[in-house]
């Protein structure tokens, strides 16, 4: 069983949306019995809450409903129970690296080190800002589940960048 955690800041945009992408294309490439999936934030704003009502509604537009979600934050055992931990930005990367001990620092990853279209490897923070940001969030991110998704199933295509 591979194991995946996405990390954001308040686990109420980024990273339930990748986790909704992710667990869909997981279903859709038959691995789900192979692969796991969950989310979780740096910061502890939104335990127990929902996803933004505006990334639930960017997310349905494509066909996943992520409103069973909930908010939590990244906890110590996360970093043994989990072999990829995915972070949306650099700023949640750099937390939890000084968070997680050496030996896990390897399963920490910008989720967009699995992209192959987007430059840019952060998934910029959409909460502030407008409904193209949500859309533009979930562009990256399906474009890097891509990645991930060969990465996983053992395609030798697979797109990785290492972190800096």
């Amino acid at each position: 069983m591979t194991k995946v955690l996405m990390v954001c800041m308040g686990n109420i945009c980024r990273s339930p949306m990748a986790e909704g992408v992710f667990r869909k294309a997981v279903e859709d490439a038959g691995l789900d019995r192979q692969v796991e999936v969950d989310s979780a934030g740096t910061h502890a704003y939104h335990i127990g809450a929902a996803p933004d009502p505006r990334a639930q509604q960017a997310i349905g537009r494509r066909g996943i409903d992520i409103s069973h979600l909930r908010g939590r934050q990244v906890e110590d055992e996360d970093f043994e129970r989990f072999d990829y931990i995915l972070v949306m930005d650099g700023d949640n990367y750099s937390m939890l690296v000084q968070r997680a001990p050496a030996h896990h620092h390897g399963k920490i990853k910008r989720l967009l080190s699995f992209s192959g279209k987007y430059p840019n490897r952060d998934v910029a923070d959409p909460y502030y800002g407008g409904p193209h940001g949500f859309e533009h969030n979930l562009d990256q991110i399906e474009d890097a589940v891509r990645g991930l998704i060969r990465e996983i199933a053992g395609d030798s295509q697979a797109i990785i960048r290492p972190d800096d």
